[in-house]
């Protein structure tokens, strides 16, 4: 029988407290941690003074697509591949990281946070698998979230090729074009 360390233990359980406060679904934290289901439950309600959010999580590679979506997924993901080479860490704790200075950066430039917690996690998921890749914008230069058969040579990014629309709602996360 194995002697469970009393240091993972508690690495485990700041991990999934981390994840409770930025909003991760129980998913995330039973997939991320090797805490029991139970356990889980009773920290998440403790936590966040509430049960879990119940049903599916979000599988589509599609939401990425959309243009205000993809700007900010952009952004995590580009905060995220930066620690992957800059720092040796675990890679939900990469996920962590990189979503608080998500946060920081959109709460900076007074925009709501599109993306949840429990996306961007799904988001570096899609990737790991090759369901998505960052390709290089030709116009401005910038790495955006892409189907991994986009066509590179000619890609141009929501930034620099706005849709119609874009910018003219009120609508939360907007980007505002002057």
């Amino acid at each position: 029988m194995r002697m469970k360390s009393i240091l993972t233990e508690a690495r485990q359980i700041s991990r999934a407290v981390a994840l409770i406060q930025l909003g991760a679904r129980l998913q995330v934290l039973e997939s991320e941690t090797d805490l029991s289901y139970e356990r889980l439950l009773r920290l998440y309600k403790e936590v966040a003074g509430k049960s879990p959010s119940k049903g599916q999580l979000p599988f589509s590679t599609d939401w990425f697509m959309t243009w205000q979506p993809n700007i900010h997924a952009s952004l995590f993901l580009n905060i995220h591949e930066y620690l992957n080479k800059a720092a040796e860490m675990d890679e939900i704790d990469a996920v962590i990281k990189a979503y608080q200075l998500y946060q920081e950066q959109t709460t900076a430039q007074g925009l709501e946070s599109l993306l949840s917690v429990t996306r961007a996690w799904r988001l570096v998921k899609f990737v790991d698998n090759g369901m998505l890749t960052m390709t290089k914008c030709c116009t401005c230069g910038g790495q955006f979230v892409t189907h991994p058969h986009e066509i590179a040579k000619h890609y141009e990014c929501g930034l620099c090729s706005p849709p119609a629309r874009a910018g003219k709602g009120k609508a939360l996360g907007s980007i505002q074009m002057h």
